[in-house]
């Protein structure tokens, strides 16, 4: 019989042999519901993986009994998202540490300790992490425990939703506009539980492609995994699955299962049945770039390091005195224009009016008197620019005002310039596009801020048809599957690398920004007050 349902078309003959490769998670049911509960009048709508928004998952109140059991329904793993937290009412007490009642603890990996399967678990004291194993046969209540990332609806249905369970989660902020296509209420800023509708991924015997298969579809099946030779089947693998395998793996040739969708190249030629060959993977450097503009939504781009394509300084703009002692550098004195008047409340710090234009100097200690004694507190010792003179003045580090950037640099500069000699963020425009590509987007973003360097995880790849030109593929947001061939490659050393300037989404942009190079973020604001 020949089954469609929502798009996914299959046809299952009598006696059909299929291999399950896995289940996902197709769509999710949506309940909204009123402190954390779902009535008999509660509205359901339909929501895609790619519905936009971004969310914060609220705890499960329903404790697991077992560290089998948590193991049996949550993701544990190597990934990011991979790392579970949990507590017990309970104190824990092992050979060498006793984990105490209410305390974190980290689900790392489950691997076979001594002949037992166990969890590598770890808790944090004092900034100090503690290492422990849990055996799976450990019973009691474990609950878990309040998780403060926002993720979108895509990585939740992928990572956070347990097996056999809904998800109870909360909108953190809208991507987008509502208009009357969204199913959500306008305004909506409650809780939603998230049902999941999965559908099962299989391979059979003579389809060189992925079926998917919905869960709500009526057919009888019979399992014969232990008497059927399942090497005959193709093994899908994603990119992800690749990215693992060893360097020394490399080159090789696969061919692809399911493709992305996409008209820039190289996205235009990797549809199903295409045979590539992978020559490497890699990590490699990006910069993080966004649209300056001051409505939204904004425009986001990954920016490889050979781009080609020249720019010229656009100001930057500061909120506080604090943002200016960070932009500053030895390199060039900061000269910058007030927008925003601020009365000090010392007659030791200076009140800045309109207009008022300032070179930056550095940040030092300085005496005020406050509530009649004297306090020693951080300031910014800046030059006042006058008709005719200099004039020294400090403004107080917490000073909320506003201050834009006088350009006086009219030099071009490359990308791996900008990174060298200047400290990110940096706001430019393109002064000469990229003339080796056909279309470089980013000529036409009047103005951009660079935000930060990352680094991403690549594949490098050719057509085994047109082996002229490589491109870099990248592992965590290209939606692709392959199956290996056994053929040898023809020519081991890839070809000349074309490398493009990747727009992502506003949610692999938020992605990005929350999990690379956390440690670069600056700290935080000085208090208001002296």
């Amino acid at each position: 019989s020949i089954y469609e349902m929502f798009g996914n078309e299959c046809c299952l003959s009598t006696g059909e042999v299929i291999k399950v490769i896995g289940f996902k998670i197709n769509k999710l049911i949506a309940s909204i519901c009123e402190n954390n509960e779902v009535t008999q009048f509660s509205a359901k709508v339909e929501l895609p993986l790619n519905f936009p928004g971004l969310y914060k998952v609220v705890a499960d109140k329903t404790p697991y009994v077992s560290i089998e059991e948590i193991t049996r329904k949550v993701f544990i793993g190597p990934t990011r998202f991979g790392h579970p937290c949990f507590y017990s009412p309970e104190d824990i007490k092992l050979a060498n540490l006793t984990v105490k009642h209410g305390e974190q603890i980290t689900f790392n990996s489950v691997e076979e300790v001594n002949g037992m399967m166990a969890v590598n678990c770890g808790v944090v004291r004092n900034n100090q992490s503690h290492s422990f194993t849990l055996p799976l046969s450990q019973e009691g209540k474990f609950y878990e425990c309040e998780d403060d990332q926002i993720y979108t609806l895509k990585e939740i249905a992928e990572w956070k939703i347990p097996k056999c369970r809904n998800r109870i989660v909360k909108l953190s902020n809208t991507l987008h506009t509502w208009d009357s296509s969204n199913p959500l209420p306008e305004n909506f800023d409650g809780c939603l539980i998230l049902t999941p509708v999965y559908e099962m991924q299989a391979v059979m015997k003579f389809r060189k492609d992925i079926v998917h298969i919905l869960s709500d579809l009526d057919v009888e099946v019979k399992d014969i995994t232990d008497c059927y030779d399942i090497s005959s089947f193709l093994q899908p693998l994603s990119l992800e699955d690749v990215f693992e395998r060893t360097s020394k793996e490399f080159p090789m040739v696969a061919e692809i299962m399911e493709g992305p969708s996409g008209s820039q190249k190289p996205y235009n030629f990797l549809h199903t049945g295409k045979e590539i060959v992978i020559y490497k993977k890699y990590q490699a450097t990006r910069v993080l770039a966004s649209e300056i503009r001051s409505d939204s939504p904004k425009r986001h781009f990954l920016i490889p390091m050979s781009y080609k394509g020249k720019f010229k300084r656009r100001p930057r703009e500061f909120p506080t005195a604090y943002d200016l002692e960070i932009a500053r550098t030895e390199k060039e004195q900061l000269h910058v224009v007030a927008t925003k008047s601020f009365d000090s409340t010392h007659k030791e710090l200076f009140s800045v009016s309109v207009g008022d234009q300032f070179l930056v100097q550095q940040c030092q200690s300085s005496e005020v008197l406050y509530e009649g004694r004297k306090k020693v507190i951080d300031v910014l010792a800046c030059e006042q620019i006058l008709s005719d003179k200099y004039k020294k003045v400090f403004l107080p580090m917490y000073m909320e005002g506003g201050f834009v950037e006088v350009i006086h640099d009219k030099k071009q500069y490359q990308l791996s310039e900008i990174c060298k000699e200047f400290r990110l963020p940096f706001n430019v425009k393109v002064s000469v596009r990229d003339l080796s590509v056909e279309e470089d987007v980013l000529a036409a973003v009047p103005g951009l801020q660079l935000e930060e360097e990352i680094t991403d995880s690549y594949l490098l790849i050719s057509s085994t048809s047109s082996p002229a030109e490589s491109w870099e593929i990248p592992v965590y947001r290209l939606n692709m599957s392959v199956h290996l061939l056994s053929k040898d490659v023809q020519t081991v050393v890839p070809p000349a690398t074309k490398t493009t300037v990747e727009e992502i989404s506003e949610e692999q942009y938020y992605m990005v920004r929350r999990y690379e190079n956390q440690t670069f973020h600056p700290p935080p604001r000085p208090p208001k007050k002296p």
